[in-house]
């Protein structure tokens, strides 16, 4: 059994940490899945969306800066950051899923995962001035 600093922030802290930053780049419909009982690789998935390639780099940025800030690490990898239309963020227990809005309707994970519980989370309550 792994030792965890009390000061270490927990699985599941990180991923709505990681939800609340999408939404602070004003993403679309940020939500978290948990796939861990089904599937073996990852225990969670954070879905969100921008409406431009822009804005999915910005909502990718964030993400990845507010788990940092937390105690999280680096993903352990990003694919897709090039073209900007669906990146994915590997953080190992968790994956983070940011399409552009057309390609999140094609693919359509939430419906895929949607037998799946959602999973609750807070919009970062950070005054205004430092949001900018």
């Amino acid at each position: 059994m792994t030792q965890h600093s009390s000061n270490e922030p927990d699985l599941l802290s990180l991923v709505r940490c990681a939800a609340a930053a999408a939404d602070d780049k004003k993403a679309i419909e940020p939500l978290i899945i948990d796939v861990g009982e089904v599937f073996a690789i990852s225990d969670y998935f954070v879905i969100a969306s921008g409406t431009s390639p822009r804005q999915v780099h910005a909502i990718v940025g964030g993400i990845e800066e507010d788990v940092k800030r937390i105690g999280g690490l680096s993903p352990v990898r990003i694919e897709g950051i090039d073209e900007h239309e669906w990146v994915l963020m590997d953080y190992g227990p968790f994956v983070v899923h940011v399409f552009k809005q057309e390609q999140r309707d094609f693919y359509q994970l939430e419906r895929l995962w949607g037998d799946r519980p959602r999973v609750a989370w807070e919009p970062n309550l950070r005054p205004e001035a430092e949001l900018v």
